[in-house]
């Protein structure tokens, strides 16, 4: 079992940035695939970003350069750092784990889910 916590999240103005974090608990961190999702009002949820074990080849969704993935498997932790915030972008925000292979952005390929730390950007 693995415990996903994220936190981070919160108002921010058109332009700002915000930087999540999840925090892991549980079996060893770096064996997993770690991924970030959001899921707006009355939309489904959708990939943003994910990044592999050793914290390389992190791969996004068409973020357009605004956001980045990265690890610190020696805190148990993955960040997402949003900058140029638009407010479409107001979203829950959830980190997902996957002991799957290869990049993965579909949510059944993840194993474990936090509950999420909602953002919202405001025009």
């Amino acid at each position: 079992q693995v415990q996903l916590v994220e936190s981070g999240g919160g108002l921010v103005q058109a332009g700002g940035s915000l930087k999540l974090s999840c925090a892991a608990s549980g079996r060893t961190f770096s064996m997993y695939t770690m991924g970030w999702f959001r899921q707006a009002p009355g939309k489904e949820r959708e990939f943003v970003a994910a990044i592999m074990r050793s914290g390389g080849a992190p791969y996004y969704s068409d973020s357009k350069g605004r956001f980045t993935i990265s690890r610190d498997n020696a805190k148990n932790t993955v960040y997402l750092q949003m900058n140029s915030l638009k407010p479409e972008d107001t979203a829950v925000y959830y980190c997902a784990a996957s002991s799957g292979w290869g990049k993965l952005s579909r949510q059944i390929e993840y194993d474990y889910w936090g509950l999420g730390t909602q953002v919202t950007v405001s025009s």
